[in-house]
């Protein structure tokens, strides 16, 4: 098994199909052309680049820190890769320089392979990169013991006989983003990779006639593996949120993408845009977004803008991927009002293959599972779930990796999402909001989901974060507001506004003891998806009197 020889066999079956397409913009007209590579193509140019590497040093088992913008040879990189049996380890540099440079040292890494810039860094890090002892840059001037990819380009070779793995090697480490607390690598194998890919093709009947546009780089990974073209758009990855929708709009319109995968932020955004201009998207079938809850709003809005299409909600997370899915279409007919009403966000029946459990909500570990923890249909509690897409261990954390883990006898185990919800009679799951977000007064329990969306109805409000003041089981809760015209109000403007919300509150049960409203101009949001509220952040700004 290796889950690069998926690309060897494409190469085989369709070797002149385009895999992955690179758009080039032309200021001066307003237009792109696109650079492409066919599958033969980039199975050549990934066996270059194996090559190179083991002509480097490297081996299988080895890991590599990975720092590279989406691009034809990331992909190929990427493949090469996973064919030598060296592991890549993918960070996040939205997690913050101390937490950054914690998960480049406990890793470890062997190899540095990355953007010109980067290399830099360990000039100022020594300690920190003192295990890297090959380097490979994207860029022109080579130092030391380094070597370019335009050097590995010019290997001669065109086959490479790429490592038969086992199920249970390590394929790759991805990181957490930290948003809720340290960033954790989670090891992935072979077999959840393959796993994943499986699943994804099954969960949206994909096969090697779709085209994908990915707003999270890694997506294109399990989409080339399906035989599927692959067109980079368009924008900074690690900025959804600031993505130019016009610029994506041309891309979709040129390269006419079946599925659209990435964070909400970029597809709010390209949904306001075709709303304003009078404009549709007939070639996509699938948009399909994750990393934090979608608001009916977002489906709503592409509604009337995908003829051919709906929008998808999975629900997972970079341990377990994926656990559930929803349309949009079955949102806005049988869940959105509910939704509207504070009872959560509906996400959806599992996957094929998972199991979803909610089970009372415990601080501590849980060594082995037990009936007992299993709540009832509509008791909202901790979310676990159990399934071959399941990731068994965090990298270097045996402590992280036993908090995260449930046993059973057999050897099973589930993991622990961190997420607060509960299952309807009819099984889907709804999600009330992450665990270190609830709020416990002395007299009850809030859940961020369900309380947001009371305030969210407000016409004015673009959205609202739940805070609770104080520790737990004494908590103060208040409500957070961003306006969609960013104000901030003051005197009679604020009081008219605030009467209106709590006016709102009033009438649902949960958030009548709400009565405190701070307002901001913007809410801050998690790096990786610029989507999910840092209501940590928000509690500390509040009562260190940053924000009123």
């Amino acid at each position: 098994m290796n889950i690069a020889f998926r690309l060897n066999e494409f190469a085989s079956i369709q070797p002149d199909k385009k895999a992955i397409v690179h758009p080039i913009y032309n200021k001066k007209v307003d237009q792109y052309h696109y650079q492409s590579l066919s599958f033969k193509e980039l199975d050549i140019l990934s066996n270059k680049f194996a090559q190179s590497l083991v002509n480097l040093g490297l081996s299988k088992g080895d890991k590599a820190l990975i720092f590279l913008r989406p691009s034809l040879d990331y992909s190929a990189l990427i493949f090469a890769l996973f064919k030598v049996g060296i592991i890549p380890v993918f960070l996040d540099p939205g997690m913050g320089k101390k937490n950054l440079l914690k998960c480049i040292k406990d890793t470890a890494p062997k190899a540095l392979i990355a953007e010109s810039e980067v290399h830099y860094l360990k000039f100022l890090h020594p300690i920190i990169f003192k295990t890297v002892k090959f380097n490979v840059t994207t860029g022109q001037l080579i130092f030391g013991k380094m070597t370019s990819f335009k050097k590995m380009k010019q290997e001669k070779i065109q086959i490479f006989k790429a490592e038969n793995m086992n199920p249970d090697d390590t394929a790759a480490i991805l990181f957490t983003s930290g948003g809720t607390g340290t960033p954790k690598g989670v090891v992935y194998t072979q077999e959840l990779f393959n796993q994943q890919t499986i699943m994804l093709k099954n969960l949206f009947n994909l096969n090697e006639f779709e085209i994908d546009l990915p707003g999270f780089p890694l997506f294109s990974l399990f989409t080339i593996s399906m035989g599927m073209t692959s067109c980079i758009p368009d924008m900074d990855p690690s900025k959804p949120g600031l993505c130019d929708p016009s610029k994506l709009y041309k891309n979709i319109r040129d390269q006419k993408p079946t599925f659209v995968a990435g964070s909400p932020a970029i597809w709010e955004r390209v949904a306001d845009y075709c709303i304003e201009n009078s404009l549709t998207l007939p070639s996509i079938k699938y948009v399909v977004m994750f990393g934090a809850p979608v608001s009916t709003k977002i489906h709503r809005k592409f509604k009337n803008i995908l003829p051919n299409g709906t929008t998808y909600t999975p629900y997972g997370a970079t341990e377990a991927l994926p656990i559930s899915n929803i349309s949009g279409e079955y949102i806005l007919k049988n869940t959105a009002q509910l939704s509207e009403e504070g009872r959560g966000t509906c996400i959806g029946n599992p996957v094929e293959g998972v199991e979803i459990k909610i089970i009372k909500v415990k601080e501590q570990s849980i060594e082995y599972f037990d009936e007992n923890l299993e709540l009832k249909a509509y008791e909202i509690g901790e979310i676990i779930v159990k399934g071959k897409i399941v990731s068994g261990q965090y990298m270097s954390l045996p402590e992280k990796t036993k908090e995260s883990k449930i046993y059973e006898e057999s050897g099973a185990f589930w993991h622990r999402m961190g997420d607060l919800g509960y299952l309807d009679k009819e099984g889907l799951l709804w999600f009330c909001g992450r665990k270190s977000h609830l709020v416990v007064t002395r007299n009850q329990q809030l859940y961020p989901i369900s309380c947001e969306a009371i305030f969210n109805n407000h016409p004015a409000v673009k959205r609202s974060a739940l805070v609770g003041i104080g520790p737990k089981g004494d908590q103060t809760p208040v409500i957070v507001i961003e306006r969609k015209d960013q104000l901030y109000l003051s005197g009679k403007s604020r009081s008219i506004f605030e009467s209106e919300l709590f006016s709102l509150a009033r009438k649902f049960p949960h958030t009548q003891s709400i009565n405190k409203i701070y307002l901001s101009k913007s809410l801050p949001v998690d790096i990786r998806h610029n989507i999910k509220i840092d209501r940590l952040k928000l509690k500390e700004e509040i009562e260190n009197n940053e924000i009123n």
